[in-house]
C-alpha cells in the first residue's frame, strides 16, 4: 500500500486533518491511516546557521572581518526539534511514501517552513499544496479535492528566502559592526531597528513639544452653546469678549441641515480586528491574536494573519446562509439585510480572505470558551453582519451665529436610521460604540437636547446672548505608541506579523 505524506505545521494542526482524511493511527511524531501518513513541524525546524559555520574566524566578533556575505547559505536544525526533523526525514525516505502534501499554513512563512524542511531531508518525491484559510472540516475534506501543484508557489518559497536571509545579512553585520565599534552589545535587526526608531522619535517629538496657548470664545444662544474659531493672542479674544458683554443678541446666520450616510463597515484583517478589539473590549494587540489563532484552531474563525478586507467570488453563494445562521445564533430576530457584492472583491485579497466566523459557531458552546475568545468571536460576527448590511443615516445640523463680527458654530448630529449599526449593537452592546459608555450616552443626550433647540431656530433671527466667556487651553502633544497602533504603523511601511528580524 502507498502513502501521502501529509506535513502540518504544528501538532493541533495536523489532527484536524489526520480526523477529516482517516488518518486515526497515533504512532510516535504522525498519525496514519486510509492511504495517508499525517505529521508536522513545530514552527522552524530548519534554520540559518550563525557566522562560525562558515569560517571559525567568526567566532570571535571582529571589525576587520565584516561584512560577512556568504556566496552560499548554510542551514542547521534546530536543537530543540531535532527529534521531529528526523520523524520527517524517515518519512519521507520510506519507500511506500509515493508523494508529500504541504500542509503548513497558506503563506509566505509557512511556504519557508516546509520548503526548508522538505530541502533539508533531500526529498525529491513530488509533493502539492493545501491552500485553505479555514480549519472547518468542510474546507479541509475541499482542500483535498483540490489540491495544487507545489511548485506554482516556487516564487512564494523563494520571497520568503528573501525575506529570512535579508534579516540574516543586515541581523549578523549589523549588530557585529555596532557592537564592536561601541565596545557593548548592541542588537540590530532589519525589523527591531525601525521598529525602535520610531518608538524613540515619537518619544523624543514627545518630550520637546512646548505647548502653546490656544484662546477660544464660547457663547449661549438658543439654547445652544457655540464657539468660535481659535485665537493666537489672548489680547485679540479679549478685547472681543468685551464687545460681546455689551451686546444682547446674535444672529443665526446659518442652519444647514444634511443627512450622511455610513456605509458599512468592512470586514476584518488582522490588524483591523485588533484595532477594534483594543477600542472596544481593552484587548492588547497579541491578545487579540492570541484569542484569534485559538478560535481559528477550534475552527470558529477563519484564518487571522491576513491584510485583506475582502472574501473571494466563489464565496458569495455562501455567505447569505452563513449570515442567516449567525443572527440566528446569536438571537437577532429582526429582518436583516444582506448584500454579499459589499464584501467581494478579488483582487483585494492574495494568500487569505478577511476573517470571518464558521458556520461550526452555530454548534459551538459559548460557556466552553474563555471569556476572551467569546468576546472576539462575538465582534468577528458583528463585523460579518454589519458589512453585509444596509448604510446607516446620520442626520447633522450645522449652526452659525454671529456677533460682534465674530463667527459662533455648533454641530448636532443623531442617527436617524441605524442600518448595519442595529445588529452591531444587538450582538455587542455599548461596547460598540466605545469602551467609556457612560460619555458616549452623555453625547448622545446632548446632542438630541442640541437638535430641539435648533429646531426652534430661523435663519436671520436674532436671539439672546446669554453667558459670553474666554475658554483657555493649551495644545497637545502627540500620543505614545500603543501597542495597537504601532500595528497600524507596522502595517504602513510593510513589517510583517511574522517576522523575527
Amino acid at each position: 500500500m502507498s502513502y501521502k505524506l501529509v506535513i502540518a505545521e504544528k501538532p493541533s494542526v495536523a489532527q484536524s486533518i489526520a480526523k477529516v482524511i482517516g488518518a486515526d493511527k497515533r504512532e510516535d511524531g504522525y498519525l496514519e491511516g486510509n492511504g495517508y501518513i499525517v505529521s508536522w513541524c513545530v514552527g522552524h525546524l530548519v534554520e540559518l546557521a550563525s557566522p562560525e559555520s562558515y569560517d571559525e574566524k567568526y567566532e570571535k566578533w571582529r571589525y576587520e572581518d565584516l561584512p560577512i556575505l556568504p556566496s552560499e547559505w548554510n542551514y542547521q536544525i534546530a536543537e530543540a526539534t531535532r527529534k521531529q526533523f528526523g520523524i520527517l526525514k524517515k518519512l519521507m525516505e520510506r519507500e511506500d511514501v509515493t508523494g508529500l502534501v504541504e500542509a503548513t499554513d497558506a503563506g509566505r512563512e509557512g511556504e519557508l517552513i516546509f520548503r526548508l524542511v522538505y530541502d533539508q531531508a533531500k526529498c525529491k518525491k513530488p509533493f502539492e499544496r493545501l491552500w485553505i484559510s479555514s480549519m472547518e472540516d468542510q474546507a479541509i475534506s475541499d482542500g483535498f479535492s483540490h489540491l495544487k501543484n507545489g511548485r506554482e508557489y516556487d516564487d512564494l518559497y523563494r520571497a520568503a528566502l528573501c525575506r529570512e536571509r535579508a534579516d540574516w545579512i543586515v541581523g549578523m553585520n549589523a549588530t557585529r559592526l555596532f557592537s564592536t565599534l561601541y565596545g557593548q552589545t548592541l542588537n540590530v535587526g532589519r525589523v527591531m531597528t525601525p521598529t525602535l526608531a520610531m518608538i524613540v522619535q515619537r518619544e523624543a517629538e514627545i518630550d520637546g513639544f512646548k505647548p502653546e496657548p490656544i484662546y477660544r470664545l464660547s457663547i449661549s444662544c438658543g439654547g445652544i452653546t457655540a464657539l468660535s474659531d481659535r485665537f493666537e493672542k489672548k489680547q485679540d479674544a479679549e478685547n472681543i469678549l468685551n464687545v460681546l458683554k455689551e451686546q444682547k443678541a446674535a444672529q443665526v446666520t446659518k442652519i444647514d441641515p444634511a443627512d450622511k450616510q455610513e456605509k458599512a463597515p468592512q470586514l476584518y484583517s488582522l490588524t483591523a480586528l485588533q484595532r477594534d478589539a483594543n477600542r472596544f473590549l481593552g484587548f492588547t494587540a497579541q491578545q487579540t491574536l492570541d484569542y484569534t489563532q485559538s478560535l481559528y484552531e477550534k475552527k470558529l474563525v477563519t484564518y487571522p494573519r491576513t491584510d485583506s478586507r475582502f472574501l473571494t467570488e466563489d464565496m458569495e453563494n455562501m455567505i447569505p446562509d452563513l449570515a442567516g445562521k449567525m443572527a440566528a445564533k446569536f438571537g437577532y430576530t429582526r429582518k436583516m439585510a444582506v448584500y454579499p457584492k459589499q464584501v467581494i472583491n478579488n483582487s483585494k485579497v492574495s494568500d487569505h480572505h478577511a476573517i470571518i466566523p464558521t458556520v461550526n459557531v452555530v454548534d459551538a458552546d459559548f460557556g466552553e470558551l474563555p471569556s476572551g475568545e467569546q468576546k472576539v468571536l462575538s465582534l468577528i460576527t458583528a463585523r460579518l453582519l454589519s458589512a453585509l448590511g444596509n448604510p446607516a443615516v446620520r442626520n447633522e445640523v450645522d449652526v452659525e451665529f454671529t456677533c460682534a463680527d465674530t463667527v459662533f458654530r455648533a454641530k448636532a448630529k443623531n442617527i436617524r436610521e441605524k442600518g448595519w449599526r442595529d445588529i452591531q449593537e444587538w450582538i455587542m452592546g455599548g461596547s460598540a460604540e466605545s469602551t467609556d459608555s457612560e460619555n458616549d450616552r452623555k453625547e448622545k443626550s446632548e446632542n438630541a437636547d442640541m437638535l430641539a433647540c435648533i429646531a426652534t431656530l430661523t435663519n436671520g433671527k436674532s436671539y439672546p446672548l446669554q453667558n459670553p466667556k474666554m475658554e483657555e487651553g493649551k495644545t497637545t502633544p502627540k500620543k505614545h505608541f500603543t501597542d495597537v497602533i504601532f500595528c497600524e504603523r507596522k502595517e504602513w511601511i510593510g513589517i510583517e506579523e511574522r517576522s523575527s528580524a
